[in-house]
């Protein structure tokens, strides 16, 4: 899930590379939403073995209450903080 600011516009979508997809949207390379409403702070992720379980996900949690994705984020990032650095380290 991206985000650009904590409980500001919310955004989620699926990579097989969430470094790469990560590092497009922080310079503004993905045209549409995320770059139309600056969002590009990656605050939760789940990884998956199987394409299909990642694309399952992805549309069960696209159709959740607002509330409820923002207390997933909270309860494994209570600080929002962009998970993007930590995948570099």
């Amino acid at each position: 899930m991206l985000e650009n600011k904590r409980n500001g516009t919310l955004y989620i979508g699926v990579t097989n590379n969430l470094a790469r997809r990560i590092a497009e949207h922080k310079a503004k390379l993905v045209p549409g939403f995320t770059r139309k409403y600056g969002v590009d702070l990656l605050v939760y992720f789940e990884a998956f073995d199987s394409v299909l379980e990642a694309r399952a996900r992805e549309h069960a949690m696209k159709r959740w209450r607002r509330a409820w994705k923002i207390e997933l984020i909270e309860k494994l990032n209570p600080d929002w903080r962009d998970l993007a650095n930590e995948l570099n380290a």
